[in-house]
């Protein structure tokens, strides 16, 4: 029964977790786009528009993601904030080669930064799930 219920309780949190990077996703594609049609680069605008997506993403992860993982102590959640940035970091660098690449393919950019999305998404989660808020 408890490997039932672990198993549903998994995939409820990366439910939230889909949930929490689409929206935090909304602001970084919108932020993306914002900033392509100013005539920012798309590499610099791809790496821009993260970090406002992450923003986001920690405000969402902390509080309606992984509640059973949060500490309350000062100490720990300063850990926690630090390796989430570290997950971001990673996911950070996976958005920005994959950006690079693509352009240097000539690939759309929204086409590369969709690529970029995928695969920062699952790594991410398994960094936050196993690590940041185990």
């Amino acid at each position: 029964m408890d490997s039932l219920r672990d198993w549903l309780t998994m995939r409820v949190v990366y439910a939230r977790y889909l949930a929490a990077s689409a929206v935090s996703l909304g602001f970084d594609l919108t932020t993306f786009t914002l900033l392509l049609r100013t005539g920012t680069h798309a590499i610099p605008a791809s790496l821009v528009g993260y970090c406002t997506g992450l923003l986001v993403h920690w405000l969402l992860s902390s509080r309606l993601v992984f509640t059973d993982g949060a500490p309350l102590d000062a100490v720990n959640r300063t850990r926690q904030k630090l390796l989430f940035i570290v997950s971001a970091l990673v996911g950070l660098g996976i958005t920005g080669s994959v950006v690079t690449l693509g352009s240097l393919m000539d690939i759309h950019p929204h086409v590369a930064k969709l690529f970029a999305v995928a695969l920062s998404f699952q790594a991410t989660y398994l960094l936050r799930r196993k690590i940041v808020f185990a």
